[in-house]
C-alpha cells in the first residue's frame, strides 16, 4: 500500500513540475514574440526633453493588450517588451503598463510592473544611477533610477496618476526569492535623464 501511495506523490508531483515548467516555456515564448513584434515597431532615437512631438495623439488609440514598446535596462543587457494593461494575460508576455498613468513625454507618472520570477529576474541588482531606457515607436527615453523603497502588496500610493511632472515608477512583487504570492511589492523610481 505505502509503495503505490509513494508512486502517487512521484506522480502528482512530476506533474505539478511539468506544467511549471511548461508555463516557464509559455512565457519567454510569448515574451520573445512580442518582443519581436516591438523591435519592429520601435525608434533607437534619443528623445529629450525639448522635442516637439505631439503626445496626445501617438497615445490615443492604444487598446490594452497592445504591444507599445521596450524597456531596456543597460545595467542587465536585458530588452523586454511593454504591454499596455496590468492583467495576468499581459504579465505574462512582458512588461505591463499601468493604463491609467501616462507615457514617455507626456509629464506624468509612468509604471511599468512585471513579475520576479520572469521579466525581473535581476532586478535586486539595481542601482540609483542604473538606466532604464523606454524605446518607443516615436524615440528612446532614457531615466535614472534615483530612488527605490519596498511597500505592501495591497499599498498604491505608489500610484498617481496626477501628478504633473514625468517620473518612471518600476515595480514587481517582493522578496525575489519568495515562494508563492509576495507580501511586498519592490519599487524603483527613474527620472528623464
Amino acid at each position: 500500500m505505502f509503495k503505490y501511495i509513494s508512486w502517487l506523490f512521484i506522480l502528482v508531483g512530476s506533474v505539478f513540475l511539468l506544467y511549471g515548467g511548461y508555463q516557464l516555456y509559455d512565457s519567454y515564448a510569448n515574451e520573445g514574440k512580442r518582443l519581436d513584434e516591438a523591435k519592429s515597431i520601435i525608434s533607437e532615437d534619443i528623445v529629450t526633453a525639448d522635442a516637439k512631438i505631439d503626445f496626445d495623439k501617438i497615445y490615443e488609440d492604444i487598446a490594452q493588450g497592445e504591444t507599445v514598446g521596450v524597456l531596456y535596462i543597460p545595467r542587465l543587457d536585458r530588452e523586454i517588451p511593454i504591454i499596455e494593461g496590468t492583467d495576468e494575460e499581459e504579465l505574462a508576455q512582458g512588461v505591463g503598463h499601468y493604463k491609467d498613468t501616462g507615457y514617455p513625454g507626456e509629464n506624468r507618472q509612468i509604471l511599468l510592473s512585471g513579475h520576479r520570477d520572469t521579466v525581473f529576474r535581476q532586478f535586486g541588482e539595481l542601482e540609483d544611477g542604473d538606466e532604464f531606457h523606454i524605446k518607443m515607436e516615436h524615440g528612446t527615453f532614457v531615466y535614472e533610477i534615483s530612488d527605490h523603497e519596498i511597500v505592501a502588496a495591497d499599498n498604491t500610493s505608489v500610484i498617481d496618476p496626477s501628478r504633473k511632472d514625468e517620473y518612471l515608477t518600476v515595480s514587481t512583487c517582493y522578496p525575489f526569492s519568495y515562494i508563492g504570492s509576495a507580501p511586498d511589492r519592490y519599487v524603483l523610481y527613474a527620472y528623464p535623464k
